[in-house]
């Protein structure tokens, strides 16, 4: 039984913190739960950890350096029978060395109350998987590749989920004949092969920084800090969902419905930016304001497996929304989506995938990654970006978001520098402009004529609070006249968007719905782009 024991010990996961004793009644209120304390491990178990922990960094600095180094050796002739024997016999005596070493940190740890009651509850929790088990588990910060999965997409029998992964919105093909397309596909290989191979190396790497481990490493203080400010201060439970793909997504939830508030009734679930995690991230904002949250990380991000491909994503935001329906127990109708960034992308595909989610909001978000992929690439690449992110990032973010005809919010930052296509001081190019165009020119074709698109940039190009203030008076826009014309409408139809309401109208009646509208969708955030959003900036969207 104790060599058991040990063994379980040498093959167990790191433990990082402990945030309450698993043996604990815990007391309803903050003000009966204690604080958590980082896991301190023994002498012996603290030098051949970073032992390992070396020997492991050289591993990875070998493997990505391994091209380089192959050739090296070989042309220095080190690729031969008579060296590659003796060097064969000194990786083996270090991989010996490395596994005595293993069996001493088990041995460290086997010494360990701590650990030792931890590795029990696992494997306890990975035999049962009941609410008592998983409740200790949850009590322990250790490296989530060993938590045992708490939902998966094969509990639930849905038609949009299959091991192909969930559907997207393709780009339009082009039509040519048969003849045609065999001499174009053979004249373009060579450009399919190079986007693949920039798609899967730097420019995945470069369109979501955060699945890069070096910096995941250099924030792991802290991330790890985060996550337990949300268990230890906001009784937060981290849960291991199993996506279509295989993925395991990393999420952490908060319950505020037993506080008896009407925002705890509603669940916002956060789809953070490229190199955001829930830990740090704008699940913050929602929690501020009281209401239940559900944060996830991207597919190689934090705890997340996978890479944040398009179809990847996706995949993960489906099974986050059918783990808060069957398992958290709300309904699509009590559900928010909010985004911030890149987040913009799986939030309008939920919103267009669950039509019945109660609305969307989205923070310093993008129309479509095209351009800002050309801004920050050189101009003689343009065919070649083109065609990357059309074939493997299609962040099409305003084509899904045209699908949905529930409520939606629109925030802007004044200063944002990243989804700018030239400077933050050029309000007119941020992209957040032309989501919000796309989105009014589709619901309202009638309203949002040449004038009426005129009019609305202006509105959008304003410097300050106080030009838009008076851009927004010196067309003398009467709010209750407008609310008034579109109730009407809604009333007499009671008709799915676009709408026509406009159509047999003024000039000047068009112009006044052309800015109620835009100040209703969207609302200025004097900022940049990285700043946390305040619970006071966080609403609903505008309902008519």
């Amino acid at each position: 039984m104790a060599g058991w024991m040990w063994l379980r010990c040498v093959l167990g996961p790191h433990l990082h913190r402990i945030h309450h004793p698993p043996d604990q009644s815990r007391l309803e209120g903050r003000a009966g739960r204690r604080q958590g304390w980082s896991y301190q491990p023994r002498s012996l178990e603290k030098h051949t950890d970073s032992i390992l922990g070396w020997a492991s960094a050289l591993w990875s600095l070998s493997y990505y350096s391994s091209p380089l180094l192959l050739c090296y050796l070989y042309r220095k002739g080190y690729i031969c029978s008579t060296k590659l024997v003796p060097v064969s016999q000194y990786l083996g005596t270090v991989l010996v060395c490395l596994l005595g070493v293993a069996c001493l940190r088990g041995y460290g740890r086997w010494k360990n109350s701590d650990y030792l009651q931890f590795v029990s509850i696992l494997e306890e929790t990975k035999k049962n998987h009941s609410p008592e088990n998983k409740k200790k588990l949850r009590c322990y910060d250790f490296d989530f590749s060993f938590w045992p999965p708490d939902f998966s997409w094969t509990e639930v029998s849905n038609p949009k989920q299959s091991k192909a992964g969930v559907s997207l919105l393709k780009p339009e093909p082009r039509l040519r004949g048969t003849a045609d397309s065999v001499l174009h596909s053979v004249r373009t290989l060579p450009c399919h092969v190079v986007s693949f191979l920039i798609a899967h190396s730097f420019g995945r790497r470069m369109l979501y920084p955060g699945s890069v481990g070096l910096l995941q490493k250099a924030m792991r203080p802290m991330l790890q800090q985060g996550q337990a400010r949300l268990i230890e201060e906001f009784d937060g439970q981290r849960n291991k969902i199993v996506a279509c793909d295989g993925n395991e997504i990393d999420t952490m939830f908060v319950d505020r419905r037993r506080d008896g508030g009407q925002t705890g009734q509603t669940l916002v679930i956060c789809c953070e930016g490229n190199a955001g995690f829930y830990e740090v991230g704008c699940m913050n904002t929602p929690l501020e304001g009281g209401y239940s949250v559900l944060g996830w990380n991207h597919p190689g991000f934090g705890g997340s497996t996978g890479v944040p491909f398009p179809q990847n994503e996706a995949n993960a935001m489906d099974v986050v929304i059918q783990y808060a329906i069957h398992k958290l127990g709300f309904q699509l109708s009590d559900i928010v989506v909010y985004a911030w960034s890149i987040g913009g992308f799986t939030a309008s595909w939920a919103v267009m995938s669950y039509p019945e989610i109660q609305s969307l909001v989205l923070d310093a978000s993008f129309d479509d990654l095209l351009p800002l992929a050309l801004k920050v690439m050189p101009d003689s690449w343009r065919p070649l970006v083109q065609h990357t992110v059309r074939q493997y990032m299609n962040l099409n973010n305003a084509d899904q978001l045209l699908k949905y005809q529930g409520p939606v919010l629109l925030i802007r930052r004044t200063r944002d520098e990243i989804i700018t296509t030239t400077g933050p001081e050029d309000i007119m190019s941020n992209r957040g402009n032309d989501l919000l165009l796309k989105l009014l020119q589709f619901r309202y074709p009638k309203i949002m004529t040449d004038e009426g698109i005129r009019v609305v940039r202006q509105w959008l190009g304003a410097s300050s609070p106080m030009e838009e203030a008076s851009v927004y008076s010196g067309y003398e826009v009467d709010d209750d006249w407008c609310v008034s014309v579109l109730q009407s409408y809604q009333a007499d139809r009671d008709v799915l968007f676009p709408w026509s309401v406009g159509e047999d109208m003024t000039l000047e009646g068009r112009r006044q719905l052309a800015l109620f509208l835009a100040r209703k969708y969207m609302r200025n955030f004097e900022t940049t782009h990285c700043t946390p959003l305040p619970a006071s900036e966080f609403h609903s969207p505008w309902r008519l």
